[in-house]
């Protein structure tokens, strides 16, 4: 009796255990990530200060905002102008920042948070002018804005 031999077909591979390990991996990454330091600016270098402690509860509400200038690669400023560095590449004096910060006032009122809840957290260079930072301050305490509460942060200075 002859045999026929039928066309060998290659092997199906189950591909579902490959696709759930990716998902546990893309799972793990995004646990572990510091989500803190995606609202740094590269273009704030934070003064340094021995009292500077990070805070022990995170806080649920805040606006960062990154007052700096505009460095080089190396660094060195290139721009004598303090700017604010909002998401999105938008960079705006504190003279001109009145309706940015409107529009970020707004933004918590539309989701349900109450202005007083909203930590605003200024995050400013080493070479600003401590003034420039008090009067940000009172420009997010305007009517209209009306944040009330600030943090300032600085990078603590090991002795």
């Amino acid at each position: 009796m002859k045999i026929k031999s039928s066309g060998a077909t290659p092997p199906d591979v189950d591909m579902t255990p490959m696709i759930d390990i990716v998902f546990q991996l893309i799972a793990f990454f995004m646990v572990i990530t510091n989500f803190e330091q995606q609202q740094a600016d590269e273009r704030v270098s934070l003064p340094k200060d021995q009292l500077a402690k990070p805070p022990t509860v995170k806080r649920e509400n805040s606006l960062t905002l990154n007052l700096g200038f505009q460095k080089n690669k190396e660094g060195e400023i290139i721009d004598p102008t303090p700017y604010i560095f909002f998401a999105g590449g938008e960079m705006l004096t504190v003279g001109n920042c009145d309706p940015k910060l409107r529009e970020e006032a707004q933004f918590y009122q539309t989701i349900g948070v109450k202005r007083e809840e909203v930590t605003v957290e200024i995050r400013a260079d080493a070479g600003v002018d401590s003034g420039l930072v008090q009067t940000l301050i009172q420009k997010c305490q305007e009517k209209g804005i009306e944040f009330q509460r600030f943090a300032l942060k600085a990078t603590q200075k090991v002795m």
